[in-house]
């Protein structure tokens, strides 16, 4: 299940040593420069090879001499109450591996060009936390990042063997936890998420059916013409219509 997310955001701190406490709890993941960091009376400085766990309502103040921007990872505060995610409590700064330090450059330089969206999120976070405390990702919490990133580039060449590549799975594991977790098989559940952001675009935008057909990942606009109706029994042109028809006369 995934951590409930709060929020996640790019933060630089400057020399001014500042003071906070607040009731859900933090990840302090530093992507560039260095912070001197005090979590209830224990102090560190933190690099991009170390992350600091502010637990919720725990006193903790920050500082820096030089330019820096740190990953900060917003969590409900019952995150932490059960489980293994405790340890991260019990040791509030630790060393990051290198599976945790290429999901923090990812999630960092998506940060710095727009808001990551809601559902890259959602499976970023259980992976990041998995791979923090347990070394390596649970293989649901690999499904749900993997989601969660065709979510954001439906358009990008997927076929089943690119998600197993893509979430250090076998093709045959793959299939299994789409069964388990989604009732479904990859090459559905991809079709499905194709569909929906092709109909939220002609919904939602003016652009070409045939522009949109490739940015969900169709190779043409006949494959998603052909997909619509074998799905909904409408085609693109009739469906942005109707949309537009119902909405008029809502209006």
């Amino acid at each position: 299940m995934a951590a409930p997310l709060l929020d996640l955001h790019l933060r630089s701190y400057g020399a001014a040593r500042s003071s906070d406490r607040h009731e859900f709890g933090q990840l302090v993941l530093p992507v560039s420069g260095e912070v001197a960091l005090e979590i209830e009376g224990r102090q560190a400085r933190l690099d991009p090879l170390r992350v600091a766990v502010v637990a919720p309502g725990a006193w903790h103040s920050q500082c820096s001499p030089v330019a820096n921007r740190s990953l900060i990872v917003d969590l409900g505060p019952d995150t932490f109450a059960q489980g293994p995610w405790q340890r991260l409590l019990e040791q509030p700064f630790g060393a990051i591996g290198p599976a945790a330090r290429k999901l923090v450059e990812f999630m960092g330089i998506m940060a710095a060009t727009a808001p990551p969206a809601p559902s890259v999120l959602a499976g970023w976070t259980p992976l990041l936390l998995d791979t923090l405390v347990l070394g390596a990702p649970a293989p649901s919490s690999r499904l749900a990042a993997l989601l969660a990133r065709i979510e954001a580039e439906p358009g990008l060449p997927w076929t089943t063997e690119a998600m197993a590549r893509a979430s250090s799975l076998s093709v045959s594991r793959l299939h299994a936890l789409f069964r388990e977790e989604r009732d479904s098989t990859p090459h559905d559940w991809l079709l499905d998420c194709r569909l929906r952001h092709a109909c939220e675009w002609l919904r939602a935008t003016a652009r070409p059916v045939a522009e949109i057909a490739l940015a969900a990942g169709f190779s043409e606009q006949s494959a998603l013409t052909r997909a619509m109706r074998r799905a909904m029994d409408t085609t693109p042109a009739a469906y942005r219509r109707a949309y537009r028809e119902n909405l008029s006369n809502q209006q």
